[in-house]
């Protein structure tokens, strides 16, 4: 029974914050049609290698790297969470603050991730930050990290990368509100709903 209370979990906890990646994705990729050609091209390669009918396999997966790059740097941008509240196990200083053992502290997805420390020019929209090794441990943290690393991170991966593949394989993205704000309550959402024009592709 406990197996089944964490399977369900994490598809019930999963679900907000993998829809809310998937929209930030479908915005990043209708605004920049360079970043689009790219995962549509990388994606066009393994729906070639198929045959009619056949579906995509655990190898298929392994080679979207390019499309998993824009993936990760969307959630950079637009991390789907906020963050997180942490319990200090012991007394340390931070930015000349004292924080004390056993404080609670809520610590930021958003700032961490764009602190040009780590990613330069932190506004700018750039993939190949996650190449080869990709940024350094803990400031890229839109699953979390360490023993809080969350448990269904592989399984937004999945449905992440197939949304994609189905997506740009078959249809060119227009937004229909090219300066379209996204406001989080508490999760990123686009400010009208993103409306989006799909072409259909032959």
């Amino acid at each position: 029974m406990d197996v089944s209370n964490k399977i369900i979990g994490l598809l019930i906890a999963s679900h907000d914050t993998t829809s809310t990646s998937i929209t930030v994705i479908v915005n990043y990729l209708a605004s920049l049609p360079q970043i689009y050609e790219k995962v549509y091209k990388e994606q066009m390669e393994i729906a070639k290698s198929k045959a009619p009918g056949e579906l995509l396999n655990w190898d298929d997966i392994q080679k979207m790297k390019y499309s998993w790059n824009v993936a990760c740097e969307s959630m950079r941008l637009t991390p789907p969470a906020r963050g997180a509240f942490r319990e200090a196990i012991t007394d340390f200083t931070f930015a000349g603050y004292t924080i004390p053992k056993g404080w609670k502290m809520f610590w930021t997805v958003y700032t961490t991730h764009k602190n040009p420390k780590y990613f330069p020019e932190p506004e700018k929209f750039d993939p190949s930050r996650f190449e080869g090794n990709g940024p350094a441990p803990f400031t890229y943290v839109p699953f979390g990290g360490g023993p809080h690393m969350c448990p269904g991170k592989e399984y937004a991966r999945l449905e992440i990368l197939i949304f994609i593949h189905n997506l740009v394989t078959k249809f060119k993205l227009e937004k229909v509100i090219p300066d379209e704000k996204f406001i989080y309550n508490p999760s990123p959402v686009p400010a009208n709903g993103l409306l989006i024009r799909l072409q259909r592709l032959n």
